[in-house]
């Protein structure tokens, strides 16, 4: 059995985006021992739940939270973590600036979505006060990335056995 990998999420308050993407990535690696997943924020304040929408988009998709905190991005979690995809560009940015030490593990997310077409950007959009509408964007766009993180995981960690 390959060693545990450790995915970690980040985007700015760990509240919307990188929540909703632990979420979805926690279901569809359901029954795999060889992951964790787990998400952290740029700007993140310490302990706020996540938004409600971010948990109604979870919920339509079969997927949830249990005990989820927010927590500030530090050296510590990112020595736990084997793979740590951005939300945004700026994310990769501030991560690559205050941890430059940890940059092999550093991916944007939307490299992975298969969304080609420039006009939508390389950042998963920010929904935070746009309503349920935004949150179902990010939510595609993480239900197009998340497949192809986990293959681009397992062909350079190998798969487990279950």
């Amino acid at each position: 059995m390959s060693a545990p990998k450790h995915v970690l999420f980040v985007c700015t308050g760990n509240t919307c985006r990188s929540p909703m993407a632990e979420g979805l990535f926690r279901k569809a690696v359901a029954g795999r021992r060889d992951f964790k997943v787990s998400s952290a924020g740029v700007a993140a304040a310490k302990g706020d739940a996540a938004s409600r929408e971010t948990l109604t988009s979870l919920k339509k998709r079969g997927a949830g939270l249990e005990n989820f905190r927010s927590r500030p991005v530090s050296d510590e979690i990112l020595d736990a973590a084997s793979h740590v995809f951005a939300m945004t560009e700026g994310h990769l940015a501030a991560l690559e600036a205050c941890f430059p030490h940890h940059s092999e593990k550093f991916f944007l997310v939307r490299e992975f979505s298969g969304i080609t077409d420039k006009r939508q950007g390389v950042d998963v959009p920010d929904p935070i006060g746009m309503g349920p509408i935004a949150y179902e964007e990010v939510a595609k766009v993480l239900d197009a990335a998340i497949p192809a993180i986990i293959a681009y995981i397992d062909s350079v960690s190998g798969p487990s056995e279950g």
